[in-house]
């Protein structure tokens, strides 16, 4: 198993009085407090939205891809400069418009005349963290360019497979779909994403802190990032992921996860469902949970807590309770609620 390294700078709490004996016990105990600290670090920078910061933290500890939806200003962008600011590996940006091509985000083969050859010039793909920013600014013909670095974490050029460093995460920023000069984003493309988040506008109590903090910046209207601490690596990041994968799962909740993904299938008020990725994703993403939360092994009510997310972008509502005004999470809720959890 890979080992956490010691931080000089990561508050560690004070060891319980019965310190868990066993060495696999306590490098869970370490990883949960290293995810922990980095929660911490993250709400110093992105005020309120706690459980999108969660949710964030268990896409990154679970190898997956995030897909964040909000209406501009509600700092989207904001967390994830903050993650990759707490995070010591590569961090790029793409500001997806309507005139970006897909070799603006691949790469492409240049003319050397020195050499009279051809040459690989790498696109801002190759890094550990990919804020695709707007995403759905552009049309699907560049969005396309991700579907197989997502999945396969490889990009293909001139014939070439190169892979991309691990590790690797997309978190791509959206505005809804109704918007001025948005794109919809395929459906292949949409499955690839582990979690479709849902930023909402702050409560009053978080606007008014907020407000007062912004204001206090020699920034302009910007929240300041570069306060936060680096308090993990690349290779920090693996170990967590491998960590978090080994956890023991029960097979009635393994039997929950597909049963909840199942159900959408063939769910009153929904026209298509969740295919066999929701499943996958509804694990990894419990015992990325698990972690978060220092427990020792995945409960139902982790696969529960984040079901909408790996569920919402995944299903397609019948037009009819579209017309109703009833959302995908009201539906989803619903069946959350009467698909039975095991009782371990």
């Amino acid at each position: 198993m890979s080992e956490i390294p010691e931080n000089d700078n990561l508050p560690v709490q004070e060891p319980p009085a019965a310190a868990p004996s066993n060495p696999q016990a306590q490098q869970r105990q370490r990883a949960s407090q290293l995810a922990q600290a980095l929660r911490a670090e993250l709400r110093k920078a992105v005020i309120g939205q706690s459980a999108v910061i969660d949710d964030v933290l268990t896409a990154l500890i679970a190898g997956g891809h995030v897909l964040v939806e909000g209406v501009p200003g509600l700092g989207k962008t904001l967390l994830v400069r903050a993650l990759a600011r707490c995070f010591g590996g590569e961090f790029a940006r793409i500001q997806f418009t309507p005139d970006l091509m897909p070799s603006d985000v691949t790469g492409h083969a240049v003319y050397d005349m020195q050499s009279e050859q051809f040459k690989l010039r790498k696109g801002p793909v190759f890094t550990n963290l990919l804020l695709a920013d707007e995403i759905n600014r552009a049309p699907a013909k560049t969005q396309a360019a991700l579907l197989e670095v997502m999945q396969e974490r490889q990009v293909t050029l001139e014939g070439r497979a190169l892979p991309v460093q691990l590790p690797f995460m997309v978190l791509a920023t959206m505005n809804p779909i109704e918007q001025e000069g948005t794109y919809p984003l395929p459906e292949a493309e949409l499955d690839r994403f582990m979690l479709k988040l849902r930023m909402d506008y702050p409560q009053q109590d978080e606007e008014l802190n907020m407000v007062r903090q912004v204001t206090r910046s020699a920034k302009a209207d910007m929240l300041e990032v570069s306060p936060l601490r680096t308090l993990l690596q690349a290779k920090d990041v693996l170990a967590l992921q491998k960590i978090a994968s080994d956890l023991p799962l029960d097979d009635q909740v393994l039997d929950y996860a597909v049963r909840l993904a199942r159900a959408t299938r063939s769910w009153p008020g929904l026209a298509m469902g969740a295919g066999p990725r929701a499943s996958i994703a509804l694990v990894r993403g419990a015992r990325a949970r698990a972690l978060l939360r220092g427990g020792d092994f995945v409960l139902p009510d982790d696969i529960k807590s984040c079901a909408l997310a790996v569920l919402r972008h995944r299903v397609r509502l019948a037009p009819e309770l579209d017309i109703e005004g009833l959302s995908v999470d009201q539906v989803l809720q619903q069946l959350l609620d009467q698909v039975p959890a095991p009782r371990l």
